[in-house]
C-alpha cells in the first residue's frame, strides 16, 4: 500500500529551554521530512517558538508530533493537506 504524502506546518512552543536539546534530537531524527525550519526565541515571554514545513506520510508526521508532544512543557500543533 502506498502511503499518502502530506505537506503541512507544525508549530512548536517550548516553555522550558532545558527541553530544547530533546526537541532538537527529535527534529534531527525526522530531518528527512522537514523541508524548512524557523526558530525564534521570544525572550519577553521566556519561550522559544519553532515553525516547521514538513512533507511526508501521515504516520511519520504523526510520530514526529507525538514524540514532541510527550515532552513536558512543549506544545505542538499541526495542519496538513493532501498533495
Amino acid at each position: 500500500m502506498v502511503k499518502k504524502q502530506r505537506i503541512g506546518v507544525i508549530g512548536i512552543v517550548i516553555e522550558d529551554r532545558e527541553q530544547a536539546p530533546r526537541v532538537n534530537d527529535i527534529l534531527s531524527a525526522y530531518g528527512h521530512v522537514i523541508v524548512g525550519r524557523m526558530g525564534i526565541p521570544y525572550r519577553e515571554k521566556d519561550l522559544s517558538v519553532i515553525s516547521l514545513i514538513v512533507d511526508g506520510d501521515t504516520d511519520t508526521i504523526g510520530a514526529l508530533t507525538g514524540k514532541l508532544g510527550n515532552i513536558d512543557r512543549v506544545s505542538v500543533k499541526s495542519a496538513l493537506v493532501t498533495r
